[in-house]
């Protein structure tokens, strides 16, 4: 495997499962060689997405059988994540799968025990892990910059959810609510710059502005537009979740910033900036990362799915092991679960409370 090309199947070819194929293409030594989705139109988007033939598959559960495929990427929505993982643990296939890794904690649980025994390498899709200014970010916080991180706090202000096949994320059911599957990546970056064990989510939330005169079936929908998120961990640190999701034209999508006794490092995207401040000193550094116009036409994530998958390439190769595992998937979704249970009690949730 370490010089042959990896053969990919792409389970799921709606937008996010595109944007896989696409940032594939980018990718040496690999190949998209097999497609499954159970809806026509999104096959056909995945057809012209790979831009060539394809074996093509209605059902993911036939790809897994009957495709040569050394990976796959599941990027079905959230809901049949752990009957598609229930699916690739009968077989020996490396797999990414898209967050969130599952929308419930026991389904959660058991992909954590079923993974241990899984021969291949399973991946928890976190591509915010990739983009450039945000890597710098925990660099400069991990490297001491900042000093003692004592605060952490992560702004996301964007546009509202897109219309997915069959509207199914409009509804909490299906997507484990918007603070398991938008903000789970942020849950998890907290997780990866803080470096200390999660005891605690405080939220509060809404659904005040958007889908609020749709209806499916004549039932609204009832997912969270906007909310703020209080994180305490072990050693002391905090992080807070700024997530509005009706702030269309926002100068900068998503902010980040850690500060610590010694200074602040802040990300900011999609300006692609990085501002190092410190209390010792009177001018900022400011760090620009430009996008190769290749990888920002890939996709919506700014160059990181390809690095990404740049990542896991290589682990299938190595032989080595995830850089986001299974775990950091599964914690991820147990911190906006507790959110999800904070903001509708009105009281914060321990992780405890939960299993983590």
């Amino acid at each position: 495997m370490a010089h042959e090309t990896i053969r990919y199947g792409i389970i799921g070819t709606g937008m996010m499962g595109c944007e896989h194929i696409r940032n594939l293409a980018l990718v040496p030594g690999v190949e998209v060689t097999a497609i499954a989705d159970s809806d026509a139109a999104s096959r056909n988007w995945g057809r012209v997405a790979v831009g060539r033939d394809v074996e093509t598959y209605e059902d993911y559960r036939e790809l897994l059988r009957q495709a040569r495929v050394d990976a796959v990427v599941v990027a079905t929505p959230n809901f049949t994540h752990h009957d598609v993982l229930r699916a690739i643990f009968e077989t020996r296939v490396h797999a990414l799968v898209e967050k969130p890794l599952c929308t419930e904690i026991d389904h959660c649980q058991w992909v954590l025990e079923a993974a241990e025994k899984h021969p291949g390498i399973i991946w928890v899709g976190m591509e915010y892990r990739y983009m450039r200014p945000v890597e710098r970010l925990v660099e400069e916080v991990h490297g001491g910059t900042v000093g003692r991180l004592v605060m952490l706090a992560i702004r996301e202000h964007r546009f509202p959810f897109l219309k997915k096949v069959g509207d199914w994320n409009r509804f909490n059911r299906n997507t484990g609510g918007t603070l398991v599957e938008k903000c789970c990546h942020f849950f998890d970056l907290m997780n990866v710059i803080v470096r200390q064990h999660p005891i605690r989510v405080y939220a509060s939330g809404a659904a005040d502005v958007n889908h609020r005169g749709e209806r499916y079936d004549g039932e609204q929908p009832d997912i969270l537009d906007n909310a703020f998120a209080v994180v305490d961990f072990a050693d002391g640190a905090r992080a807070l979740l700024d997530l509005c999701m009706f702030a269309e034209n926002s100068t900068n999508e998503m902010e980040i910033a850690a500060t610590g006794d010694r200074g602040k490092v802040e990300a900011f995207l999609p300006a692609h900036r990085l501002v190092v401040t410190r209390r010792d000193r009177n001018e900022p550094a400011i760090i620009t990362f430009p996008v190769d116009g290749n990888l920002a036409r890939a996709g919506a994530h700014h160059g990181s799915t390809f690095f990404e998958h740049v990542a896991f390439r290589d682990a299938i190769r190595s032989g080595g092991k995830p850089v986001v595992s299974v775990y950091d998937g599964a914690l991820a979704v147990a911190m906006g679960i507790a959110g999800e249970r904070s903001a509708r009690l009105g009281r914060p949730v321990d992780l405890s409370e939960l299993g983590f």
